[in-house]
């Protein structure tokens, strides 16, 4: 007991100078060890049974006011379609980024750009309100995230969404025509070359009916390349192209990295081609899905598939391009490695070598050696095909290692001392593994073998490591992205919140640290990447007044103080109206019942964080305009009456009085 107090005091003595030194001491130099309110650190600690590992996590996590986060984290926002922006290690939420359904506070989905944007994502017939984000993907650069932009797929619909990170705001979304769902996108070529988006459950092509009966000649994945123009900032659907797959479930996704660059490696399950149909007596898909040892890795010569593309060796399905499986045999694209069954990820290490695969149903990782997968192609050292043509490697030909971590591996991410981290589902820890390098050879311990692992709660899908799966890793934190949290916070009701719980992989001579929990009041929140912060070159403000983040240039419409005006033309109304702290101008803007109403707003502010909103009521309009945006609305103003405009950003002491009346008459 003794020993503990004393310990208790001298780290408390340490989080004190910690909290001190960052600028948060109370100003009272005669009460160095007290608090704010009156208290000593070590009365609050015992008071709220905090413990001395409790208050170095404190101090670790903590930011103090005007401070900023080392690292960044893009997580995908699930069900809500949405992608969240996370300080690290703070674990502070930043920003919603609004992607594939309206965000009233950005005023994304409201205005005439928008909307235009979210319609573009919509299958034909038919309008989306939502969407499930899963798997964002910074840019790279030589296989190191750049902050440029990020991608991040809709796994509901099949569609691909580009954000700016200029501006944070999303510039487009693409909707594949081939299929109405994926799951191995979004992932990105070392230089971005391409976003690549692969299908989970296979169907006929575009959706259309075929028998299930049929479903060996009939149904089919897939996976697209979608071609990224950096310079424009969009994908161009002219120049990407898909390519035919068997209809295995084909799942995660990744892009080859320094020697093993222009390949890409995709999972897939129920290689049995299971169909279901637990009404007819047949085996559930769960049990139909699972009953081969082994499902296929496949392995894509991208250069060899662009070439076939670029010969035009395609054929036009939906007026898509797409590598039939016939040339993808004919023209040696495409290969097979066994792969422990019903698996749930592939990721590359940094050295881009060596291919980590998970097994759901296996507690080891299979880690193949990609320079072995290219010698048995090159030599056609192959164990036979399947229905379908593809040519199948050997596993003992291409097999690394394999490395009893626990139960239900499913990601793996990486850190600069050679350490691989692999989250366990069903054990509901993260195991941290060697791969050799730095620490093994201080240490003098052999490669591919467990280290330790660390409890978090729990049943952890995804992982995210500070640039964990580029080709030079960051390290310092892990966070855990939890499917349950049970016990871990305040009851909210039977749907509980998710859990991002951040651990602290710094030392690698010492045990991983758990620091804090994050509850996330967004499901399913899926995957995540961290990059350092210093990399983002966020605009503060819009560059020049009247700027219109949809082109990134100056609006055509844009309007200086002095020239607001009203332009009526038979049933078209055309306003151009400025913002500026506290009023707009023009203020009363009337029109007749039925007319077509085009409103362009231009914040003509300069200050930052001098956002305001615009909203009319009735009409379902509310934007966000920033300090030099120029944003544009239409609509008709189909009912008559009085509806009176504020602005719903509060943005300074007469924001009340921010105002105006818009007037439908009769």
């Amino acid at each position: 007991m003794f020993l503990f107090t004393v310990r208790f005091k001298l780290i408390a003595v340490g989080v004190i100078l910690l909290l001190l030194f960052a600028g948060c001491g109370n100003g009272n130099s005669g009460q160095s060890g007290s608090l704010g309110s009156g208290q000593d650190l070590e009365s609050v600690a015992k008071a709220r049974g905090l413990t001395p590992a409790d208050l170095v996590a404190a101090a670790k996590t903590y930011m103090p006011t005007g401070k900023y986060d080392e690292y960044l984290m893009f997580a995908s926002g699930g069900h809500s379609g949405q992608l969240l922006v996370i300080g690290v290690p703070s674990m502070r939420l930043l920003k919603v980024v609004g992607v594939y359904t309206p965000e009233p506070w950005q005023g994304w989905g409201f205005s005439k750009d928008t909307k235009k944007v979210l319609a573009e994502g919509n299958p034909r017939g038919q309008e989306l309100s939502w969407g499930d984000t899963h798997h964002p993907a910074l840019s790279e650069t030589g296989g190191n995230y750049d902050g440029e932009f990020v991608f991040i797929n809709d796994k509901a619909n099949a569609r691909v969404a580009v954000i700016d990170l200029k501006d944070f705001e999303t510039k487009q979304i693409v909707k594949n025509p081939l299929s109405y769902s994926d799951h191995g996108g979004t992932f990105v070529t070392p230089n971005t070359e391409y976003v690549i988006e692969g299908s989970q459950y296979a169907m006929p092509w575009s959706g259309q009916y075929a028998s299930i009966e049929k479903y060996k000649e009939k149904y089919r994945g897939m996976v697209t390349l979608w071609k990224f123009d950096r310079k424009k900032g969009r994908i161009i659907p002219e120049q990407s192209f898909a390519m035919e797959l068997p209809p295995y479930w084909q799942d995660l996704t990744d892009a080859g990295k320094l020697v093993s660059e222009g390949w890409i490696f995709i999972n897939s399950f129920n290689t049995e081609m299971s169909t279901g149909g637990v009404e007819d007596g047949n085996p559930p898909f769960e049990a139909g899905a699972s009953q081969r040892d082994m499902d296929y890795l496949h392995v894509i010569n991208l250069k060899k598939a662009e070439a076939a593309y670029k010969a035009g060796k395609t054929k036009k399905i939906n007026g898509f391009p797409v590598i039939t499986l016939a040339t993808t045999v004919k023209e040696k694209i495409l290969h097979f490695v066994p792969e422990p069954k019903s698996p749930h990820g592939v990721d590359v290490t940094p050295d881009g070598n060596f291919l980590v695969i998970s097994g759901k149903l296996d507690p080891h990782v299979t880690i193949f050696n990609f320079t072995k997968i290219k010698q048995a192609i090159e030599n056609e050292k192959f164990a036979g095909k399947d229905d379908y043509g593809i040519p199948i490697l050997g596993f003992d030909d291409v097999l690394e290692k394999q490395v009893e971590l626990g139960l239900g591996p499913l990601h793996t991410q990486f850190d600069p001392n050679g350490f691989a981290y692999t989250s366990l589902f069903l054990e509901s820890k993260v195991a941290r593994w060697t791969l050799g390098g730095p620490w093994a050879e201080k240490h003098k311990k052999q490669p591919w073998a467990l280290v330790d692992k660390v409890s978090i709660h729990y049943n952890v899908g995804h992982i995210a490591m500070a640039e964990g799966d580029n080709v030079e890793p960051d390290g310092k934190y892990l966070v855990s992205l939890n499917k349950w949290a049970i016990d871990r916070f305040s009851n909210v009701g039977p749907l509980l919140p998710q859990n991002f719980q951040l651990v602290d992989v710094s030392d690698p001579d010492g045990p991983m640290q758990l620091l804090y929990d994050m509850p996330i009041g967004i499901g399913e929140p899926h995957y995540a990447q961290i990059i350092k912060a210093d990399k983002i070159k966020a605009w503060d403000v819009y560059p020049e007044v009247g700027w219109d983040p949809a082109t990134q240039s100056k609006s055509k419409n844009a309007i200086q103080a002095g020239k607001e005006k009203i332009k009526r033309s038979g049933k078209k109304v055309e306003i151009w109206m400025s913002a500026v702290r506290s009023h707009y101008t023009p203020e009363r803007v009337q029109v007749k019942r039925g007319d077509k109403v085009i409103w362009h707003i231009t914040n003509i502010e300069r200050a930052k964080d001098a956002t305001h909103g615009f909203c009319i009521p009735h009409y379902n309009i509310n934007l966000s305009i920033e300090p030099g945006e120029t944003q544009t609305i239409e609509f008709v103003a189909k009912k008559a009456g009085v509806f009176p405009f504020y602005c719903t950003e509060f943005c300074s002491a007469l924001h009340l009085e921010m105002a105006g009346y818009f007037l439908v008459k009769p």
